[in-house]
């Protein structure tokens, strides 16, 4: 299946984005978040469900430091507060559209706004003026959805907010020894069945994908960031909801060169890594709302089932 199910590319720009490192990032403020140990892990999976395309294997032992990471994505609360202090303006806004599932875009919406549907994989609508303030275009509003993640959110954008809070992006290997909650080699953050008990515990897809979500886990669309049971470390949705960006440049095989922990990608390459799957994921199309699953997108692509959360490097 192509990956544009997941986050379609904006084919915006051929320029490359700027690679800042792992540069200390120590001095924003830890509410919101818990400290990790770090510590070594096994990242990764051999399972037959895994992408081979997307790099997921093989399962490596790799170690990260101990640092703070975010319970939650940044939500749209959080990121009105980052615009406010400094006015930053979001790609999606600097080129006046962005991408909408067409389920989520109101008929009044598309006489008011050109809607361009991706080739390929028409459920994608680029939508003249939807950005972070105006998920589905003209006419939507974030008032009753503050404490939802943050989307329409570039790698670019993410980066520059936590510039801003002191923080960074987690990198690749972070991000997953976080969401694995202390679990070792289990398929989700709370284990190896998707509904135990019969309970939803992510917001993904539900029904025929892409005509019909049946809603089952409680919402279509994004659902607020602190929905569902939190896993082992005290995160929230890192299975489902909203991609999740990592600092990471993306490759599928870079990792099996012995780079030696920490891990790092690459220093050179297209795309970033996004990590987590989102509430378009379904079985069927696009497992990855897997811990191990991986994927990524230009960093200038923004979508409106794509966010970020934050870490902070110990003092």
């Amino acid at each position: 299946m192509e990956k544009g199910c997941c986050t379609p590319s904006a084919g915006r720009t051929d320029a490359p984005s700027a690679d800042p490192g792992i540069t200390f990032a120590g001095e924003g403020s830890t509410d919101g978040m818990v400290l990790l140990p770090g510590g070594r892990f096994l990242m990764g999976t051999d399972s037959p469900e895994a992408w081979q395309a997307d790099g997921e294997g093989p399962v490596r032992e790799v170690a990260v430091g101990p640092f703070h990471v975010d319970t939650c994505t940044v939500t749209n609360r959080r990121f009105q507060e980052f615009v406010n202090a400094t006015g930053y303006r979001t790609e999606a806004e600097g080129y006046g559209w962005s991408y909408v599932f067409h389920l989520f875009v109101p008929e009044k919406t598309r006489r008011r706004a050109p809607c361009r549907p991706l080739p390929g994989l028409e459920w994608w609508l680029g939508v003249e003026g939807a950005c972070w303030r105006r998920p589905e275009g003209p006419g939507s509003h974030i008032r009753n959805r503050l404490e939802h993640p943050a989307v329409h959110i570039s790698w670019s954008d993410a980066n520059a907010y936590c510039h801003w809070a002191g923080k960074r992006l987690p990198t690749e290997a972070e991000w997953e020894y976080a969401a694995r909650g202390g679990l070792e080699q289990k398929i989700y953050p709370w284990g190896d069945e998707l509904t135990p008990e019969g309970k939803h515990r992510c917001n993904i897809w539900q029904g025929r994908f892409p005509l019909e979500d049946t809603g089952e886990d409680g919402y279509r669309g994004t659902a607020p960031a602190k929905s569902y049971r939190a896993n082992g470390y005290g995160l929230y949705n890192v299975a489902g909801n909203v991609w999740e960006w990592c600092l990471d440049r993306f490759h599928t095989d870079f990792h099996t060169g012995g780079t030696g922990p920490p891990p790092r990608g690459p220093d050179k390459g297209e795309f970033r890594v996004m990590k987590g799957g989102s509430y378009l994921c379904h079985h069927s199309y696009c497992n990855r709302y897997r811990v191990a699953a991986r994927t990524g997108n230009t960093p200038d692509s923004s979508t409106g089932n794509l966010g970020f959360r934050c870490v902070r490097d110990v003092a």
